[in-house]
């Protein structure tokens, strides 16, 4: 797609500019987009300055001083109580007349996206419910008239003239002033009570994709109120308090702003405000985490609330250290995993119940030293705490030592320095991504290479995670025990700063240890000498130096954020729009005005929203660092989900050390990196951090790419290649720069992760092979007898016949790249013509895409072509047609599959079933070229074979060993010719017989004279006669008994799809023979691939440890089995399946190997996501934007706007594959 897509297509356009008038008024739909009468607009006019009405009635008498400004209020209030209560229960009764009978739309139009409505009269139901809608449930009935009422009241209370003029003056401009903001103020209000009483227009700022509960109309309402609670806390306080003077003067203004702001989508909807204020407040006023749930987010603030309330009541100074420090070690840790521990489960306690009490150790270590230091060094007066601040600026000429806080902040800097230089030595960048780090390997291909070139980084890393977990929090813990802080009166700023204070010691050490080496260096550099700083006290002091890092860096990464959109808006040529020169020249024009967008949206920390990602910013309304509502863990699925399924769990244990030892940074919560390895993208987000404990979401990317997608996808492969295969070249100056700094991506480290490597190779040369393919034949009765003798050793009579197994020595033949259990393959489905008809489940992939298709009649003529190019064509088999009418399925006859069709198995061979299109038989529901059947007859006799079973005579062993080898009766029933079986029995594996005999006694026989029961198995000529009989009848019966296959047959056969024949029919009556059959087939298959590439097998022990290898370590099939799925989520270690390329006109194989391979990960810029989630949400919720080629969703190379989009929770976004919440140990 070009750049000058359009932002919204036509439909859209029309329907956000009817859209957004209604919410820029709070609900009046002045725009209908087809004729209407004049009193619907006259109908909401009226409703709309009904508050203005009511509210100027109360404001007249108050300025007549009939009544004092309480009464005015109140008398409005009660009118607008009067005016809610009447529209909405006159909305509820009109409900109630039209709610059983629902009038069909006008004009029928099932195109039509919106309903148009008739009007009959002024007062009709369907004009009153299209100006009134109505409340879902009688509650909010209730609750919004009251709330209405309120309102109306104390707006008018809050917007009286006289008070207007006490704050901004009686005379001058003060007065000029007063005018325009009654005015003004009372359409803020109107605006507010249209959407709480009438109709609720839709917010820009949508947070939940449905508002179940009506929450939305509440959102304006309480904002009012809001304010006018800040003026009611002057009017008791009086004007003495400047602050609140000052206050209420800005309000007054930003009141008539309000409804600019609602329209622009920057004040958060309710729910939103919720969880953003308690985050904030848990994050820098009490020292915890961002959570990462709802639920989680809410136990947390209430308890910390709870321990903050208790710290300003315990009396004694020590018992604060005690229980704070206390209280903080207990709340940073991962308390719900404690549950899990006992439950039986893994939890995030690395070391299980021994994790407890070196838990309990370490807080009896803090506690005790937090309670020595403190006794033993009083804390000085504030004079003293001076006097000992200035011998550290004079170390060297004082006499007087240095306190003990200020040895330990020098200590602190020291650890600081430490641990920041060893983190920035894990990563493969440093100085934030600009240069690379020469000290990383490079172009390292594997895992234990990888690992022997970082054995000193990982050293490093582990030195800096004893210092950062273990003597960082000792070290803050007693510079906070000894602060002068403590001997104060109690007042609630210092409960809530030592709350955080020794919260954030162990909730996040290294951001701690930061912010207490900022407070140290501020003293050093002579911050004791401002009195208003100093008394602040150090824990309040540490709660605004940890909100200026928070909003510094937010600031900066929006920055780079905003310039990133500006200039790829020029530089990228698919994304230079036409506009693109006019929207840089207005930003550098109003390049103040951008900076304040930025400098808002940081210390809102809220996201800044690139409108259609398009450079024009805006202040996205605050919300969570989650930007999501509901609990992280939802996906689109689909059959390649089950490779993320897999790689998580292993990526996962990966991610565990390199968070630890600082390979992937700060890590805070809120950041997000991308994985990738080979077409796999991983996107890694962190919701939650504690001590010694990370917990994350891991959601894996759409498989089968799109071109936007392939575009980023190869850009992320070259900004990794350009740090991890960078080669230097001495000389060269900027060598170490990174190549792609500016990129939202910016590499972090190699992980050696477990993973299926997924390798496709083309079969030219093997399956169309003569010499490759004469050999098929004896394979496959070689397989087969050992699959039938293993199966009757191991299936039939384990438990019973067995005592004692002995594992298999693997000391023979390997296969292309060495190899689990396979499950038996499901077999097809079989429908019997007649009366006694049964239907059998199937589950391979042909069988599914077929249907229930087969039939035992085997009287017609098969169909056949003289001119087959390709090698001799199978007989087809006929099939049984059907017409679904409304309620039955109706039978139309017998046809047949005809000559030169397409296999719909190849052909859609590596899609998902549920993606297929319904495929009906040629001539379905149009009864052509069907055989006639005769409706008349009740009674249609059963149609059976001809040919009489010769193979059912009773067997007589010989040998007492031989019944546990014997094989059940129905599979010697094959209805198929004697002669046709005689003719190929020299073609029995004798000798392979025997060998397996051999071998399997062993096995299975624990103790015994193996060689004497092996003769008398050797001797029993009845049982070589009864797999003689089984395995040629099986042979013949699949079809496999052709001189010389052709690719086509060789890739039907593996599929379970062969030509039709009436002992396939019998064949498939036994399933479980059936589905034997096939696997040995499908073994034979990967034993020709085997030997064509490795060599021909030697000897028949090496055949015999290479099946065992096949059964043992394969899942040979097809991607579409459900075994396939079910071998990744087991980790079997490898996996085979055929396909077939229409395209090329070519056979392929593909394998999965499980082994360790390197993935890459790099961290992404938190507020570019941030930003881009804002506007997709703003986009889609509101604009309902869902054009699948809308401008915001083309690639990016530089955003990575596309994958960024994927990765969004659904509904919005669709990643195939989310994790639950994954809780790491870190410590």
């Amino acid at each position: 797609m070009g750049p000058d897509v359009p932002l919204l297509n036509d439909y859209k356009q029309e329907f956000f500019w009817k859209r957004f008038p209604q919410t820029v008024l709070g609900g009046p739909r002045l725009k209908l987009g087809y004729c209407a009468p004049p009193y619907v607009y006259v109908h909401q006019l009226v409703l709309f300055l009904t508050p203005w009405l009511l509210g100027g009635i109360g404001t007249a008498l108050y300025q007549l001083r009939v009544l004092d400004d309480t009464w005015a209020g109140v008398v409005s209030g009660m009118l607008m109580l009067g005016v809610g209560a009447t529209v909405q229960g006159l909305a509820q009764c009109m409900a109630r007349r039209t709610g059983v009978v629902q009038r069909l739309p006008a004009a029928n139009n099932i195109l039509a996206d919106e309903e148009e409505v008739e009007f009959t009269h002024c007062v009709a139901p369907d004009t009153v419910r299209f100006v009134v809608p109505g409340k879902k449930f009688m509650a909010n009935v209730v609750l919004h008239t009251l709330l209405a009422g309120a309102l109306c009241g104390l707006s008018t209370w809050y917007l009286l003239p006289d008070r207007l003029g006490s704050l901004y003056g009686h005379t001058g401009v003060g007065l000029g002033a007063v005018v325009p903001l009654f005015a003004l103020s009372w359409v803020t209000v109107c605006i507010a009570e249209y959407s709480l009483i009438v109709n609720t227009a839709t917010e820009t700022a949508t947070f939940q994709p449905q508002d179940t509960y009506e929450i939305t109309p509440l959102t304006r309402p309480l904002y009012i109120l809001a304010f006018i609670a800040v003026d009611l806390a002057l009017r008791f306080a009086g004007s003495a308090v400047v602050e609140l003077q000052v206050a209420a003067q800005v309000l007054h203004v930003l009141f008539v702003v309000l409804p600019v702001l609602w329209a622009l989508g920057m004040l958060s909807p309710l729910d939103a405000l919720l969880l953003w204020a308690m985050e904030q407040s848990l994050v820098h006023g009490l020292g915890g985490s961002a959570m990462s749930t709802n639920i989680r987010l809410l136990v947390m603030f209430l308890s910390s609330t709870c321990v903050a309330i208790c710290t300003f009541f315990i009396p004694s100074s020590l018992g604060i250290v005690l229980f704070t420090v206390a209280t903080g070690y207990l709340l940073s840790q991962d308390l719900s995993q404690l549950l899990v521990l006992v439950k039986g489960g893994s939890s995030t306690l690395g070391l299980g119940w021994w994790g407890l009490p070196l838990s309990l150790l370490l807080l009896l270590g803090a506690l005790t030293e937090a309670g020595l230091l403190h006794q033993l060094y009083p804390n000085q007066t504030l004079e003293n705490q001076t006097l000992s601040v200035n011998s550290i600026e004079n170390w060297g000429s004082s006499v007087v030592p240095p306190s003990p806080q200020g040895v330990i902040g020098l200590l602190l800097i020291a650890l600081f320095l430490i641990t920041r230089l060893l983190r920035e030595l894990q990563g493969a960048c440093v100085l934030g991504g600009a240069v690379l780090n020469p000290l990383y390997p490079k172009r390292v291909t594997t895992a234990k290479a990888f690992r022997r070139k970082t054995r000193g980084l990982r050293v490093a890393g582990i030195i800096r995670r004893m210092l950062l977990n273990l003597v960082s929090p000792l070290a803050m813990i007693a510079f906070l025990s000894v602060d002068e802080s403590l001997a104060k009166l109690h007042t609630a700023s210092l409960a809530i700063g030592f709350t955080r204070a020794f919260r954030v010691v162990w909730q996040n050490s290294e951001a701690g240890l930061l912010q207490m080496v900022l407070v140290v260096i501020i003293r050093l550099a002579g911050g004791h000498r401002p009195v208003h700083w100093h008394e602040l006290g150090t824990t309040v002091q540490l709660i605004l130096v940890s909100l200026i890092i928070n909003r510094v860096s937010q600031f900066v990464y929006k920055i780079n954020f905003a310039l990133t959109v500006l200039i790829t808006s020029w530089t990228e040529n698919k994304q230079r729009r036409q506009s693109a020169g006019t929207l840089l020249a207005l930003n550098a024009a109003l390049c103040p005005l951008l900076l304040a967008v930025v400098v808002l949206s940081a210390l809102l920390s809220a996201p800044l929203l690139p409108l259609f990602t398009l450079p024009v910013f805006l202040v996205g309304f605050p919300r969570p660092l989650r930007s999501w509502p509901g609990t992280p863990g939802t996906a689109c699925p689909c059959p390649d989900s089950v490779y993320y399924q897999q790689l998580c769990k292993r990526l996962a244990s990966a991610i565990r050390p390199a968070l630890a030892n600082g390979t992937f940074g700060s890590c805070s919560p809120g950041t997000h990196y991308l994985g990738r390895f080979q077409g796999r993208l991983l996107w890694i987000s962190v919701l939650e951090r504690g001590y010694g404990y990370c917990t994350v979401n891991i959601k894996g990317l759409e498989l089968q790419e799109t071109s936007c997608h392939t575009v980023e996808a190869r850009r992320v492969d070259e900004v990794f290649e350009g740090a991890f295969d960078h080669v230097e070249h001495p000389g060269q100056c900027f060598r170490l720069l990174n190549p792609h700094w500016g990129n939202a991506l910016t590499p972090c480290s190699v992980l050696p992760v477990r993973v299926y490597s997924d390798a496709q190779n083309v079969l030219t040369g093997i399956v169309d092979s003569p010499d490759h393919l004469r050999q098929l034949n004896s394979d496959f009765l070689k397989t087969l007898v050992w699959i039938l003798l293993r199966y009757c050793v191991q299936d039939l009579t384990y438990g019973t016949h067995r005592t004692k197994g002995q594992s298999v020595q693997t000391s023979g033949r390997k296969s292309q790249s060495s190899q689990h259990t396979v499950p038996l393959e499901p077999g097809p489905a079989v429908v019997k013509v007649g009366i006694d008809s049964q239907v059998h489940p199937e589950s391979s992939s042909s069988s599914h895409l077929r249907g229930q298709d087969s039939s035992s009649l085997s009287s017609f003529a098969d169909w056949s072509d003289d001119d087959d190019l390709f090698g001799p064509m199978p007989v087809r088999r006929p099939i049984k047609m059907m017409v679904r009418t409304d309620e039955t399925q109706k039978e139309l006859g017998l046809g047949v599959s005809l000559p030169g069709s397409v296999e719909i198995h190849s052909l859609y061979e590596s899609m998902a079933l549920s993606s297929l299109p319904t495929l009906r038989p040629l001539g379905m529901g149009l009864g052509l070229g069907l055989p006639i059947v005769d409706k008349g007859k009740d009674n249609i006799p059963t149609l059976t074979s001809t040919t009489v079973p010769w193979n059912s005579q009773p067997l007589h062993f010989t040998s007492p060993h031989s019944e546990l080898f014997s094989l059940p009766t129905d599979w010697r029933t094959a209805p198929l010719p004697f002669p046709k079986i005689q003719v190929l029995h020299p073609c029995f594996p004798e000798a392979w017989f025997f060998f397996c005999l051999s071998r399997l006694v062993v096995e299975s026989l624990g103790e015994g004279d193996f060689e004497q029961v092996t003769q008398g198995l050797r001797e029993d000529r009845a049982l070589q006669e009864l797999y003689t009989q089984v395995v040629l009848s099986c042979c013949v019966a699949l079809g496999a008994d052709t001189q010389v296959f052709n690719p086509n047959l060789l890739f039907r056969l593996y599929c379970g799809d062969g030509p039709w024949t009436e002992g396939l029919e019998w064949l498939r009556t036994n399933k479980e023979l059936h589905q034997l059959t096939l696997r040995a087939f499908r073994y034979s298959v990967k034993l020709l691939v085997d030997q064509a590439s490795l060599g021909p097998v030697e000897s028949l022990e090496e055949l015999y440890t290479t099946l065992q290898d096949y059964h043992d370590n394969w899942f040979i099939g097809l991607v579409t089995d459900c075994g396939w799925q079910d071998s990744v989520v087991q980790e079997k270690p490898f996996l085979f399946s055929l396909g077939h390329d229409l395209t090329m006109g070519t056979y392929t194989s593909r394998v999965l190997s499980l082994q360790e391979n390197l993935v890459q990960v790099g961290v992404l810029n938190e507020e570019g996501v941030r930003g881009q989630w804002a506007n997709l949400s703003w986009e889609l919720l509101y604009a309902t934007n869902d054009d699948e080629e809308r401008y915001s969703i083309q690639a990016h190379p530089v955003m990575l706007r596309n994958l960024t989009v994927q990765a969004a929770d659904p509904p919005l976004g669709y990643p195939i594959y989310s994790s639950p919440l994954i809780h790491l140990r870190c410590l």
